[in-house]
């Protein structure tokens, strides 16, 4: 459980998140390459200016999360909950 958790800028490198609840937590400029994120709950995180290239977004849910400037490239989009609440197998708005 890492409700609220402050991670700014935190080096989560590759990080085993599975069905992590990460609601509230700040991970702005958080580097999460290839971080597997299956089924964590990011609703409300920050996540502006964070590194996801290549992480693993199936299933997570991150409604009200704020992209904003994240780096998404080569994400593993399906049944995401995006940060409008709709799920995409594709990609979420930022």
């Amino acid at each position: 459980d890492l409700t609220g958790a402050v991670l700014r800028e935190a080096n989560l490198f590759m990080a085993h998140l599975t069905q992590a609840d990460l609601r509230g937590a700040d991970l702005y400029r958080a580097d999460l390459y290839r971080a597997d994120l299956f089924g964590a709950n990011l609703t409300d995180a920050n996540l502006i200016d964070a590194n996801l290239t290549d992480a693993n977004l199936l299933g997570a849910y991150l409604l009200g999360a704020n992209l904003r400037g994240a780096d998404l490239n080569g994400v593993t989009w399906s049944d995401t909950t995006c940060p409008n609440g709709t799920v995409t197998d594709t990609g979420c708005p930022t």
